[in-house]
This record gives structure tokens, C-alpha cells and sequence, in this order.
């Protein structure tokens, strides 16, 4: 009977190495959406979790043989848990208006644990993992993109020139392209001496179905005052 706390090089060499394809499938698509924590953050997080858990299993093999030790292979593990979070709270960004990188911390929590399922020998659940994590990033990201994404908010920016009655045709022209304007501020724009008043508009608008961007910022461009138009 083959001793449960040993491990022979040949099965040390498979769990890294299959550590660093999943990790790497997962972080190829982080790196292809430019995000915080790419290919090689992904990578690392999964082998090292690895190899933590090879450790807490493997590494204490000469106390496992003595009567008045005992090993508990998850009190390592349990720390790669626990540790993961201040890595993860590295690629969340909070911009003022929006929070961006949840679902790259999200990933990274994942493939800690993919890491830790691939050092205890379980490659189903761990390959399965990996498969259910990829269509919930790509897939999903997709599906959320054609048919969810036009209903989010945005912040559109207009700078004009102060003329009158400027900001009803700006909400005029929005509500007639459907858009839901959920919040509205208007602040002076710094100029020169020798320069007209200028006004920066912020709204938070929600794009209606089937809307078309382009065009919109078209026709705002050529309302009289507007100078520029960009929408987050």
C-alpha cells in the first residue's frame, strides 16, 4: 500500500505543470481584455497555491511517522484562502463614478483554488473549474456585451459654450434617441482672460435599446455652442 504522505517526482512535475496551463487559460483571456491581473498574475497565483498545497500535504512528511504528530493537510491551504484577498483587492480600481476589476479579483480567487485542487490531485474538479470559469469570462462577457451593456449607465461629457437655452435641446435630442437621463450637472469651465464663457455638462444616461452611439454624438456635435462630446 503506497504511503499516503509521499509523492513521487513524477506526479509533482504533472500538478505544476497542469497549475500553469489552467492558470494560463484563464489569465490569457484576463490579458486579452487588458486587465490589472493577466497572463502571467494568473499563472503564478495558480502554481504558487500549488505548490502550497503540495507542501501542506507532501512537505511534512517525516512528522507524519512520528505517534504524537498530527498533520492537518488544510491548515495551509486555508491560508492561500485567507491570503488571496489582499491580491485581489490590488486590481480593484475606483474610479469615482464606477468600480471596475471585480471580476479579475473574482478570477484570481478561482484559480487560487483551482491551484489548490490541482496539489491535492483532484484534475476533474479542478479541469471542470477552469471550463465553467472561462464561459462565465467569455461567453457570458459576450452575451452581457450584445444584450445587457446598452442598458448600463454612462456618463456622457459635453463642453459648449454658455448660450441660452443650450441644455434643453442637449436633453431634447437625448430623449428623442431614447436615452433615460438618470442625473444631470452643470459646472463652468475654466478659460482664459480673453475667452468666452464655457460650460462642461456631465450626464449619467442610460442608452436605450438598439441605440446608435455614433450617430448621437453627431447630432450633439452639431448643436450650436457644443464643442466636444465623449461618452465612458
Amino acid at each position: 500500500m503506497q504511503d499516503p504522505w509521499t509523492i513521487d517526482t513524477f506526479h509533482i512535475t504533472l500538478r505544476l505543470v497542469l497549475a500553469l496551463l489552467l492558470g494560463g487559460v484563464i489569465g490569457f483571456e484576463r490579458e486579452r481584455s487588458s486587465r490589472a491581473a493577466g497572463l502571467r498574475t494568473h499563472i503564478l497565483v495558480c502554481l504558487g497555491s500549488t505548490l502550497v498545497m503540495l507542501l501542506s500535504m507532501y512537505g511534512f512528511a517525516d512528522f507524519a511517522r512520528l505517534d504524537n504528530v498530527r498533520l492537518d493537510p488544510a491548515r495551509l491551504a486555508a491560508q492561500v484562502i485567507s491570503g488571496i484577498g489582499f491580491l485581489g483587492a490590488g486590481t480593484i480600481l475606483y474610479t469615482g463614478k464606477s468600480i471596475t476589476g471585480l471580476t479579475t479579483a473574482a478570477s484570481l480567487w478561482v484559480v487560487a483554488a483551482m491551484g489548490l485542487a490541482i496539489g491535492a490531485g483532484f484534475y476533474y474538479a479542478a479541469g471542470l473549474a477552469c471550463f465553467f470559469a472561462l464561459i462565465s469570462l467569455f461567453v457570458l462577457n459576450l452575451v452581457e456585451k450584445r444584450y445587457m451593456h446598452h442598458r448600463k449607465v454612462r456618463s456622457l461629457k459635453l463642453e459648449a459654450a454658455d448660450i441660452p437655452s443650450l441644455l434643453g435641446r442637449v436633453t431634447q435630442l437625448l430623449g428623442s434617441k431614447g436615452c433615460d437621463i438618470q442625473k444631470l450637472s452643470v459646472e463652468e469651465a475654466p478659460v482664459d482672460a480673453d475667452e468666452a464663457a464655457r460650460i462642461l455638462i456631465t450626464l449619467s444616461v442610460r442608452l436605450s435599446k438598439g441605440a446608435k452611439v455614433s450617430e448621437m454624438i453627431e447630432e450633439l456635435l452639431r448643436l450650436e455652442g457644443v464643442r466636444s462630446v465623449s461618452l465612458d
